[in-house]
């Protein structure tokens, strides 16, 4: 560029600024969407329904006064959930004092881990 003159040099330089900043805003761009695209799909991906119906079952099921009919129903409940959703669920019941019951829930999908612990009025 030793041979250009000032002006020509000016505008040189100002194309390589402009062709940059072009560069810089579409990488930011891209990443933007990229970032609200993961944003969104974690919101849908959350099983906000098969915890509440997992839960809703757990909490019936706490007031079966059998231990064993309680421990058939809680392996129903795990099978269950692997074979449609693909989750881990496991349940566990304690009795606490004054004949209260105290339940463990747990989920588990691979995307979302959901533990609470309910204890009976």
């Amino acid at each position: 560029m030793a041979r250009l003159n000032d002006s020509a040099q000016w505008i040189i330089l100002m194309g390589f600024l402009v062709s940059f900043a072009i560069f810089f805003l579409a990488v930011v761009i891209n990443q933007s969407t990229v970032v609200g695209q993961t944003t969104a799909e974690s919101v849908i991906e959350f099983p906000k329904s098969d915890i509440r119906d997992i839960r809703a079952v757990a909490l019936e099921t706490a007031g079966i006064a059998d231990e064993e009919d309680r421990r058939i129903v809680v392996g129903d409940i795990t099978s269950i959930a692997q074979q449609r959703t693909h989750a881990i669920v496991s349940l566990h019941f304690v009795p606490a004092a004054d004949s209260r019951m105290q339940v463990t829930i747990h989920y588990n999908n691979g995307v979302t881990e959901y533990d609470e612990v309910w204890i009976s009025p």
